[in-house]
């Protein structure tokens, strides 16, 4: 792949991983609507490794706690702050896993990459996400997440296998919905991230495992540094502007994005 290619996907996984409009979609359409190859999911997994890395440095104090409360579950400190937070995000992960595994046995995963689907769920899961954000009471703060919570944001989480639904929103929507406030609930879906991209990138990766070679492995890691240096700055500018904007401008590009995209394959 050319430089420009890996800085064009790297720019938009970084971009579109943690804003609510859907990375998988976007990295989807990348090859259907500028004639360009598709990336393959070498560099989808070396996005995602780069995206990953910004999460976690950005949300240092929550990832290392959570990270510690993995050692405390495993010791049998379970009523910890930290060994609570790591049950949750394990919790809040399961049924992503669950039907991810199910849509890739089944082959369904394929049949919904489509311009069709990402169009109709751009469109349907941004107005959910605007009635979320209009309706959802601002009472509950990240230190309120609870067991039935995790489960709710994590069957909300495994929608967005559906390309187009976007992960980051889909969570946001189903905390805003709870009545976290927009901070906090973009916070606990960032931190939801965590353990998802972990098990997906691993899944990919061991599907590509006997098929790799040094030219991949150093597109990937080009891919990797350049996703990481554009996620970190998109979500710092995300996290920064919801102290004051509402995820109303995001609405806007998802609908208007949709539209566009159903008028593509419509006609």
């Amino acid at each position: 792949m050319t430089l420009f290619h890996l800085l064009l996907v790297a720019v938009i996984q970084g971009i579109t991983e943690f804003l609510p409009i859907s990375s998988s979609g976007h990295l989807i359409l990348l090859p259907g609507l500028t004639g360009m190859q598709d990336q393959g999911q070498a560099i989808d997994v070396a996005v995602h490794v780069g995206t990953l890395g910004a999460v976690i440095l950005y949300f240092r104090t929550e990832s290392a706690a959570a990270f510690r409360g993995l050692f405390h579950l495993a010791t049998r400190r379970h009523h910890s702050a930290e060994a609570k937070l790591a049950l949750l995000l394990i919790i809040a992960t399961l049924p992503v896993i669950i039907l991810g595994v199910i849509l890739a046995a089944t082959g369904l995963d394929d049949q919904l990459r489509n311009i069709t689907v990402i169009g109709w769920t751009m469109l349907l899961f941004g107005l959910v996400l605007y009635w979320a954000d209009k309706t959802g009471a601002e009472d509950l703060s990240s230190k309120d997440w609870s067991m039935k919570h995790a489960i709710v944001m994590g069957l909300w989480q495994a929608v967005a296998l559906i390309p187009g639904t976007s992960r980051s929103g889909i969570t946001i929507t189903a905390a805003r919905q709870l009545g976290y406030e927009r901070h906090d609930a973009a916070k606990i879906a960032m931190l939801m991230s965590i353990p998802t991209i972990i098990a997906s990138g691993a899944f990919k990766a061991v599907e590509l495992a006997a098929t790799a070679d040094i030219a991949a492995a150093r597109d990937g890691a080009i891919a990797a540094i350049l996703a990481f240096i554009t996620a970190l700055f998109a979500l710092s500018l995300m996290m920064r502007f919801l102290n004051s904007v509402s995820f109303t401008p995001y609405v806007i590009y998802r609908v208007i994005f949709g539209i566009i995209l159903l008028v593509i394959a419509y006609t």
